[in-house]
């Protein structure tokens, strides 16, 4: 692991969850994004 002595600075237990959590925040975002910008979504959960 070439980017091991990151921990030496962050401590994993707030490091990873931290990391975990803004992509799981970004996901939702990118997600909400699609959902609300573009008009064959909503069609297709509709059943159309």
């Amino acid at each position: 692991m070439n980017q091991g002595r990151i921990w030496c600075v962050v401590n994993p237990t707030i490091g990873l969850p931290l990391f975990l959590g803004s992509v799981a925040i970004i996901s939702m975002l990118v997600h909400h994004a699609v959902l609300n910008n573009t008009s064959y979504m909503a069609a297709f959960f509709a059943g159309s």
